[in-house]
């Protein structure tokens, strides 16, 4: 078998911009470097900018502004064919009557690649994604998730270095991204090409990616390893798009060192302030429900519980407090957890806390559901 390991390049956005002719904006100027050999994931909701991003890279799509290059060279005027990239869309478009290895090979048969040689390229590539034995089955004799790993194989077969992926994990149940996601990182290791993935699952960035771009509205508003995203968010909507996340909103009225009080609806609390807000700033203290506890760590609420939910290896209680602000608690299931009582203290440390500027907020999974 030959090498199959592969050199990723890397990827920079220098002021790009896209704007199409009915005056729509997609994507503000943008600066972004993607290293060499990177699992690189851009997280947002949908028509955020971060499709419009990829096909910008792929050659689909050319910058209004600003340019792309791969490896150090200027991607203008040069189309989707001539690039060092491959792209695996949502729809894999895999061919239904060609049998799985010549769907991996077709791109070599497009270079005029003779059938051994392809064949044998194939071969490799299919024991590269664990399908070392099917390369003579149809498409259709294959789960979800082969057919998917077919599609990344076909991509490789060209020896890309580059691998553009528009959310190809959508289609798939649970279980099975799950699955794929791990199949997906371990295929990157191994090949060594740049992968920039394309998702609104923050678990499937937080899973796979070395760092995760988040974006919103056009804007790239972080970029940071999911590790600096979700402890560290340097904006409300980073912060509230990026996991769960206890939002109160209010304004600053001091400042210590590196912690500051803002006044809530529900009273004065102590956070981190990252952004050296100063006194009678707009802002939002945000704090994760696995940092809240029960008692009194620092910042304290009386609050009446609403529901409980138990999921499994945890427990999730909603909570109301007397001034309507809601507030959900995360707590490990020990199996031994008391029942709880109508009213509790509930509260977190100054130092679980993080104050930003107030800024718009990522709808909630139940804002979308309502809808």
């Amino acid at each position: 078998m030959t090498d199959l390991a592969m050199r990723g390049r890397d990827v920079r956005l220098e002021g790009v911009s896209i704007t199409y002719p009915n005056g729509f904006t997609a994507v503000q100027p943008t600066d972004l470097v993607v290293e060499a050999g990177e699992f690189f994931s851009i997280l947002g909701p949908s028509g955020c900018g971060k499709t419009t991003i990829l096909r910008t890279v792929s050659g689909f799509v050319e910058p209004t502004d600003g340019r792309v290059l791969i490896g150090g060279e200027d991607m203008k005027g040069i189309g989707p064919n001539a690039r060092p990239t491959a792209l695996i869309f949502q729809n894999l478009a895999l061919f239904p009557l060609m049998p799985v290895w010549e769907n991996v090979a077709f791109g070599l048969e497009a270079r005029g690649v003779g059938k051994k040689a392809r064949r044998q390229r194939a071969q490799e590539l299919l024991e590269l994604v664990a399908l070392g034995d099917q390369g003579d089955k149809l498409p259709s004799e294959l789960s979800g998730g082969q057919r998917q790993r077919v599609a990344i194989a076909r991509a490789l077969a060209v020896e890309p270095a580059v691998l553009l992926l528009d959310e190809p994990l959508s289609a798939l149940d649970l279980k099975l991204r799950q699955h794929m996601r791990a199949e997906l990182r371990e295929i990157q290791k191994k090949t060594g090409v740049t992968f920039i993935y394309i998702t609104h699952d923050q678990g499937e960035a937080l899973t796979m990616s070395d760092r995760i771009a988040v974006m919103n509205n056009g804007v790239i508003e972080q970029v940071g390893t999911g590790d600096e995203i979700y402890s560290a968010p340097e904006s409300a909507f980073a912060a509230s798009f990026v996991g769960e996340v206890n939002a109160l909103p209010g304004h600053v009225v001091a400042t210590d060192g590196a912690m500051a009080r803002i006044e809530t609806a529900s009273g004065q609390l102590v956070g981190r302030n990252p952004k050296s807000l100063e006194p009678g700033a707009q802002a939002i203290l945000f704090v994760r429900p696995e940092q809240m506890v029960f008692g009194d760590p620092g910042n304290v609420f009386t609050a009446d519980l609403k529901r409980r939910d138990l999921e499994g290896a945890f427990v999730t209680y909603e909570f109301l407090t007397p001034t309507g602000q809601s507030l959900t608690l995360h707590q490990t299931n020990t199996g031994t957890l008391a029942p709880m009582a109508q009213e509790a203290r509930i509260g977190f440390a100054a130092q679980s806390a993080v104050i930003l500027p107030e800024g718009p907020l990522a709808r909630t999974g139940r804002e979308l559901a309502a809808q």
